[in-house]
């Protein structure tokens, strides 16, 4: 009895441990200012703000004041800030602020918390809106003397810390899990044809493949197999896709990924190469035809990194037909933003006579980012104005077709 009391104590009083651990979520952006002679006169307290970025899951912003934030500086001092663009009370961070010198000998203007003693601790950013910085970041005259401006050019480098703490217990044992490897498997069984009761005529070529892994991958080919025209064919022609084309849109279905040569199809923003006529563009259309969603957004998220002022109407053209919404969405916040150039391109005139109704759509998309005070600037009224009179930027009248 006494033996067992014991044991059953020593069970009872095994220790435990735990561990808080209070560390900071790093993230960066770069922002470049490109015009800043153009820049300023904007006014005091007026300010030119970066893309948004995520760290720690919070929105960020870079806030640059080309007269100043101060109006007691008059204009002597450029100002630079960092603001918490999201949700979020009482956030707590470390920043630093990096101001690139532009002869490459490395001597950059840098504010930091990071890597020094903080008497008082991290930052704390009460609310949305709320910003960390400098009002006399560095004064005007002697910036625009420095090399830290070339080619009317600002470079700043930011680095958000969210301080974040967890509590780690000890992990005595852990198994490794490898990714999945289906795709591999289905591949496999399309580049070996084995089992296959389905081929395809392409412009010429032959493509076996499976009704049920196509069925199951798209509702276009569920329809034709079980509920159409096609229950027992064992040969269909295609005539609204080129070879390619569906070479590519096969390897997704098996393998749910994109093929090395739609991975290295050049930037279209770096070529003359029309954008409708890339092997991404097409597979984006295949993409809509035959209801596959995921493939849809995987070009939509290849052809956004390639939106540029030349490139921006016609992948918004793109993307309006193909019901590509997502980068349909970036490509009017691009144009609207920089509608001035985007209006000289020759595909804006374009898309004006075959889709005016994008040309309405961007229009709103101003209007909505100056309601809700986006860093569209001050710019873009004007050209809403000059728009919505029936002008172009030059001052010349245009006919409406919205």
């Amino acid at each position: 009895m006494a033996g067992t009391a014991e044991r059953a104590r020593a069970v009872l009083s095994s220790p435990t441990s735990s561990r808080s651990v209070t560390q900071t979520v790093n993230g960066s952006h770069k922002f470049v200012i490109q015009g800043y002679s153009l820049a300023k006169g904007m006014g005091v307290g007026k300010h030119i703000a970066s893309d948004l970025f995520t760290v720690g899951g919070h929105h960020w912003a870079i806030y640059f004041y080309p007269d100043g934030k101060n109006p007691e500086d008059n204009s002597a001092y450029v100002s630079v800030f960092i603001a918490l663009a999201s949700e979020g009370t009482d956030v707590r961070a470390l920043f630093e602020l990096t101001l690139l010198d532009q002869s490459g000998q490395g001597k950059h203007k840098v504010h930091s918390h990071f890597d020094r003693s903080l008497e008082s601790g991290p930052y704390t950013l009460k609310y949305k809106g709320s910003m960390w910085g400098y009002k006399r970041f560095f004064r005007r005259s002697m910036l625009e003397s420095s090399d830290f401006l070339k080619n009317d050019c600002l470079k700043i480098n930011c680095t958000v810390g969210v301080v974040v703490s967890a509590i780690a217990c000890p992990q005595l044992h852990s198994i490794y899990v490898p990714e999945s490897d289906i795709g591999s498997h289905f591949g496999a069984l399309l580049d070996n044809m084995e089992g296959s009761d389905v081929t395809f005529h392409v412009a010429g070529e032959k493509f076996p493949a499976h009704k049920l892994v196509l069925a199951a991958r798209s509702p276009e080919f569920r329809s034709k197999f079980f509920d159409g025209l096609d229950v027992e064919k064992k040969d269909i022609i295609v005539t609204d896709l080129e070879p390619k084309v569906f070479k590519a849109m096969l390897h997704f279905i098996y393998r749910d990924t994109l093929t090395e040569e739609v991975d290295k199809v050049p930037s279209t923003s770096d070529s003359d190469f029309p954008v409708s006529e890339t092997l991404t563009a097409k597979l984006l259309d295949a993409a809509d035809k035959y209801g596959l969603k995921r493939l849809r957004l995987m070009c939509e998220s290849r052809l956004c990194k390639d939106i540029c002022v030349n490139s921006v109407v016609s992948i918004l053209t793109l993307a309006d037909h193909c019901h590509a919404t997502e980068l349909k969405a970036v490509c009017l916040k691009f144009a609207a933003q920089n509608l001035a150039a985007v209006m000289r391109s020759d595909e804006f005139e374009y898309m004006k006579e075959k889709c005016p109704w994008l040309q309405s759509e961007i229009l709103k998309t101003i209007a909505g980012c100056e309601g809700d005070s986006c860093s569209v600037g001050e710019k873009s009224q004007s050209v809403w104005a000059q728009l919505s009179d029936g002008g172009d930027t030059n001052g010349r009248r245009v006919r409406q077709r919205i």
